[in-house]
């Protein structure tokens, strides 16, 4: 691995833009300073995602910038993935438009490509609405429970990931804010190596495009993520569950409600269940085990 503090390093930035007239020009321009003061070999890969306002007109004013536009608003995920097949190199940063980012912690995460496949900066300070919180500890308390795993920040847009193993989930990854979430949790299932770094970041200029019907998303897609690389942390547990309801079932059967040793159709039916959900998580591991082997 080159040297992260030589000029051989070189990586690719990307930036999903949409709707960001206000900020769109400080912060390219403050990323573009940085980079020429460090003498970074980069380029700046700039996905304009349907903007409605002035941002692409803006956009096009700028110099030494690839700007691909979408025709229409697609996602952020989608920008990203865009930005990713049309990256020139094997490192891929990926860098949010809303002034919340700030460029001289890109060197710390750099310091970390010769042992990490991933180096994420972890946010600290301001981090949306208070309303937003609740969700954000259920979704990370959910994510740490499934993946056995503690996830200093499960969604930041400020990471260094290469490209190759970025790309190989590409077919598993959504088009909306949710990418983050999944290319966290299938590094960690995959065993690839992530690092996490403290970061600051500034309040987010402008009004945010993530909606509360984006947190349902992400919990949603935790579970298809983990029933993807390890099903059991699902349906062993469930299983478990319903079978201490059939204990309970049963007990109330023999000795509440019958007389003797007749067990009714709702105790037999909570059995049933429990070892479908049992034999059907070992089945669905299997499977799993044997795409990873394939890929």
């Amino acid at each position: 691995m080159s040297n992260p503090h030589s000029q051989n390093f070189k990586f690719s930035i990307i930036m999903p833009v949409y709707n960001e007239q206000g900020t769109i020009s400080h912060v390219l321009k403050e990323l573009k300073n940085y980079l020429k003061e460090n003498q970074y070999q980069s380029e700046i890969i700039v996905i304009n995602d349907g903007s409605t306002d002035q941002t692409n007109r803006i956009l096009k004013s700028i110099k030494d910038i690839k700007l691909i536009n979408h025709p229409y608003n697609k996602g952020y995920g989608a920008s990203i993935k865009t930005g990713a097949k049309n990256a020139r190199y094997d490192w891929l940063l990926f860098y949010d438009s809303d002034g919340q980012h700030q460029p001289q912690y890109i060197k710390k995460l750099i310091k970390y490509i010769s042992d990490y496949d991933m180096i994420v900066g972890a946010r600290a300070g301001y981090q949306g609405p208070l309303s937003r919180q609740p969700g954000k500890k259920l979704l990370n308390w959910l994510a740490n429970y499934l993946f056995q795993q503690k996830i200093p920040d499960l969604n930041s847009g400020f990471r260094l990931i290469k490209k190759d193993p970025f790309l190989k989930f590409l077919h598993i990854l959504p088009n909306g804010f949710s990418l983050s979430t999944t290319i966290t949790l299938a590094f960690f299932k995959e065993a690839l190596n992530v690092k996490y770094i403290p970061i600051k970041i500034n309040k987010r200029q402008g009004k945010s495009t993530v909606k509360i019907q984006d947190g349902f998303k992400a919990i949603m897609l935790i579970l298809r993520t983990i029933i993807l690389f390890s099903p059991l942390r699902i349906f062993l547990p469930v299983s478990i569950l319903i079978f201490g309801f059939a204990l309970l079932s049963l007990a109330l059967d023999i000795f509440l409600f019958s007389k003797g040793l007749n067990i009714g159709d709702t105790t037999i039916l909570l059995f049933i269940f429990s070892l479908f959900f049992f034999f059907f998580g070992l089945l669905a591991d299997q499977i799993s085990a044997i795409r990873r082997e394939k890929r």
